[in-house]
């Protein structure tokens, strides 16, 4: 994944993480639709099955990453 696309699944995800929050979900729920929107974009992107983009995103560990 090149840095440009990396910057966009990470805002995605964080942005999402944001909105679900600010909406009173708690943070499980937050991150499961952050991942989702990450997941999403990525496939949007690339052209990944949509399995594969979430697995992808998982093992970037965005929460990990933005939290650093």
């Amino acid at each position: 994944m090149d840095a440009a696309t990396l910057e966009m699944v990470l805002t995605a995800y964080d942005e999402t993480v944001q909105d679900a929050l600010a909406s009173g979900h708690g943070d499980g729920v937050a991150h499961t639709e952050g991942l989702t929107a990450a997941a999403m974009l990525l496939a949007a992107v690339t052209g990944v099955e949509d399995a594969a983009a979430r697995a992808e995103v998982e093992m970037l560990d965005p929460r990990k990453r933005l939290a650093a």
